[in-house]
């Protein structure tokens, strides 16, 4: 019989950098946590949130991880030290967490409304140029291999988009492209304007 089976509580892990692991199966007591899970890393200052049947919910930091390698009969496990933390504080702890995030449009809401606007800005010449070649893809090549190139093409545009497109991924991206109509020429644009 594992030890695991004797773990009956839900608990949630929240890192420091906004990564988030639910259902882990715990024993939380008054001193300790005790997690059979080596596929995880949990380390001091990453928060545990303990999801009670009742439908309450208490939040721990963590002090000390307290990793153990498994050996004999005993599977790894945590056995951590933990302080609670209050209603007040754990939501403040909650709500510090830092969510590393990237490219355009991005955005999360944790509980709120959102009234941001987000502004793109990409050369007009290299907009129009791509939207020239859509519409060039879809004058020139056959209804059943629009999708693949539009897409090929909606990748291009988002590093364009992020402000700092790579050379190299735009012009793999370009090359993929068949050379019909004026889509060589266009294609050929675009690589210059990226510059050396």
């Amino acid at each position: 019989m594992s030890f695991s089976e004797f773990l009956k509580d839900n608990v949630t892990l929240l890192k420091k950098n906004g990564e988030r692991k639910n259902g882990i199966k715990a024993k939380v007591g008054k001193d300790k946590i005790i997690i059979f899970r080596s596929d995880i890393l949990i380390e001091t200052g990453d928060l545990i949130q303990w999801n009670m049947s009742n439908g309450g919910e208490e939040t721990y930091e963590v002090i000390e991880p307290g990793f153990s390698e498994g050996f004999d009969e005993f599977d790894a496990h945590y056995k951590i030290t933990h302080r609670r933390l209050g209603s007040p504080e754990a939501k403040a702890a909650v709500q510090n967490i830092t969510y590393n995030i990237s490219g355009a449009n991005v955005r999360i809401n944790n509980h709120s409304t959102d009234n941001s606007i987000n502004t793109i800005n990409i050369n007009p010449r290299v907009a129009e140029n791509i939207s020239l070649l859509r519409k060039e893809i879809k004058n020139n090549l056959p209804e059943m291999e629009h999708k693949e190139a539009l897409e090929v093409i909606d990748a291009i545009e988002s590093e364009f988009e992020s402000g700092k497109p790579k050379k190299t991924v735009v012009k793999t991206l370009l090359d993929t492209l068949p050379a019909v109509g004026n889509i060589a020429s266009i294609c050929s644009f675009l690589i210059s304007f990226l510059g050396n």
